[in-house]
């Protein structure tokens, strides 16, 4: 049995009109990997946010999951107050660095940010961003993966520079050259290695922070991380996020608190039908390494609250300290 994909199109006649609505055939479903990874052109539609994608190539990420309970033997008693300092072991997954069809972008920019994945400008300006927009990290079970019989399938500027079509091939889409060279430039600032989680009533929240670099500010180095996170409701609930609280420690020996309303300027809603919402942002220090973990605050529809840990994560730089690239270049 195979099952086909379809996305809703808007004509271009017919987008003020709700009979402009049409289905559109996009490709035909295969069977979940269960094991093992998926090769670079993996068609794929995301399973929570719903977008039309194509793998690029893998990371192996260190997981590190605060839900799961170690064996007896390593569950030794904690002082209370000290949830955060709990020792996680960390065990291998797989996330892939994926294209998103700019087509799908409008559709999910209100639950994931698609120019997430930003790098530090090579410039003057110490605080300068720039993003790759529509690139993304993919956890290996959000991957539903299908195949098209289109030449090009996914609309995104990369993607004729990155991918050449061959029909010998499974998946039929391979990496030029363009890519090989772009991800071994990239490396450093692209690279995934640890990935947070923890579920607290039913909301679990995902980090991923990422090492950008360091840049010199007022005779002082100063080094700076993003992190993307994700916040899941795995209950039947509708919840909303109100505020946000951190608390930043840096091996120089600062301990800096941060509380402010929503996230990325949002209060995101999670229900049954949106069950996720997904950001980016970003952090800088005086110092090489540190740590962050904090609370966001939940408001239940009797207005009632209660608090969602952040799972603590380290902030490194254990990586060489070249300047990040100022853009893609071929």
């Amino acid at each position: 049995i195979t099952q086909q994909i379809c996305v809703m199109v808007l004509p271009v006649f017919g987008r003020n009109r709700p009979e402009g609505k049409i289905l559109e055939t996009v490709g035909v479903f295969e069977a979940v990997k269960q094991h093992g990874k998926y090769e670079t052109g993996q068609l794929f539609l995301h399973s929570v946010f719903g977008y039309r994608g194509i793998v690029l190539f893998p990371w192996h990420a260190r997981l590190y999951d605060r839900d799961i309970t170690p064996p007896l033997s390593d569950n030794k008693p904690e002082p209370p107050g000290t949830h955060g300092s709990k020792e996680v072991k960390g065990k291998t997954h797989t996330y892939y660095q994926v294209l998103i069809d700019t087509r799908d972008c409008p559709h999910i920019s209100q639950r994931s940010q698609t120019e997430a994945v930003t790098f530090l400008a090579n410039h003057d300006d110490s605080r300068a961003l720039y993003a790759i927009p529509g690139l993304d990290y993919v956890s290996h079970e959000d991957i539903l993966p299908y195949n098209s019989t289109e030449q090009v399938p996914i609309q995104h500027e990369l993607f004729e520079r990155f991918l050449m079509y061959n029909p010998t091939k499974s998946p039929p889409f391979t990496a030029r050259d363009t890519l090989k060279a772009w991800q071994e430039k990239n490396h450093p600032w692209l690279e995934l290695s640890d990935v947070h989680r923890e579920t607290t009533e039913n909301i679990r929240v995902t980090v991923i922070p990422f090492y950008m670099g360091m840049r010199e500010a007022q005779n002082s180095h100063v080094y700076w991380w993003r992190y993307c996170i994700r916040l899941e409701n795995l209950g039947n609930e509708v919840v909303q996020l109100r505020e946000r609280h951190w608390r930043i420690f840096s091996l120089s020996g600062t301990l800096e608190t941060v509380r402010g309303r929503g996230v990325v300027g949002r209060e995101p809603v999670l229900s049954k039908e949106q069950p996720a919402f997904q950001y980016s942002s970003h952090v800088s220090l005086q110092a090489p390494s540190g740590h962050m973990w904090g609370t966001f605050r939940i408001e239940r529809t009797d207005g009632s609250h209660f608090d969602v840990r952040i799972p603590p994560f380290s902030l490194e730089s254990n990586k060489d300290d070249k300047a990040p690239p100022a853009g893609y270049t071929f």
